[in-house]
């Protein structure tokens, strides 16, 4: 296996090969003295077909990359192209849009309607885009079944833990079969056997072909489940190894 110092973030492959181009992308939150540097300069490429997991410790920028390339926060400055397009020029309807229809979000916050039953609540991607509700139902109920979730597709999130709220999350961002995938600690309300289970469905996402997905994690029972692992710090990528290993965290 080769060394991690032999792997670059990015090599200018064709842009048709790539589901994720990064380069030069700074974030700055506040103004004047108050200004905190989240993102200092990064470039990143994920080719198709892969499932790109990003490491270090709290505060180094990790959520906020992945929010940047999701489309849900602006960068300050440089070129984000996901799926082939540039979403640093993309209007926000247009935005809105592109999310609905290609990407799935598994944020820390589950999100969850309290009115809606799991299986409602893991449908609404569906049902945003025309389905039939008993179909997206349907759809919804089979990937929480895959989940372990099948005995609770009638709860509603106030009667569910804090492990089950996640799968429905899961669930919800599986179920419309995304194009990019983007997950922030998918697995850390989950013990090792449904962690292992919901890692496997999503790397299926992964392996399609023009299909990526990025797994922000501090859970090093799931490395093994990477292409490759980006270790970030202070606000850069500082190294990139092929997975399945552990990664050099600093």
């Amino acid at each position: 296996m080769a060394s991690a110092a032999s792997f670059q973030t990015h090599d200018d492959r064709p842009l048709a090969e790539v589901a994720v181009r990064v380069r030069g992308v700074t974030k700055e939150f506040g103004s004047g003295g108050a200004v905190t540097r989240a993102l200092r300069g990064v470039d990143l490429d994920i080719p198709y077909g892969e499932l790109l997991m990003l490491v270090g410790p709290s505060g180094c920028g990790k959520t906020t990359l992945v929010s940047i390339v999701a489309g849900t926060l602006e960068p300050t400055d440089g070129e984000v192209v996901v799926l082939g397009q540039d979403l640093v020029r993309m209007s926000n309807g247009r935005k809105v849009k592109f999310r609905r229809d290609h990407v799935g979000f598994v944020f820390q916050a589950f999100n969850l309607l309290p009115a809606l039953t799991a299986a409602e609540n893991a449908a609404v991607p569906l049902l945003i885009a025309g389905w039939n509700r008993r179909a997206a139902v349907e759809a919804a109920a089979d990937i929480l079944d895959q989940l372990g979730m099948g005995d609770r597709l009638a709860n509603l999130p106030s009667e569910l833990s804090g492990g089950q709220q996640q799968r429905v999350a899961i669930a919800r961002a599986l179920v419309h079969e995304p194009r990019l995938l983007v997950c922030d600690e998918p697995t850390s309300a989950l013990d090792a056997q449904n962690g292992r289970i919901t890692m496997e469905l999503i790397q299926k996402i992964a392996v399609q072909p023009g299909r990526a997905v990025i797994v922000v994690t501090h859970d090093s029972r799931v490395y093994s489940f990477a292409d490759r692992i980006a270790s970030m710090e202070d606000g850069r990528i500082d190294s990139v190894a092929s997975g399945p290993h552990e990664p050099l965290l600093h």
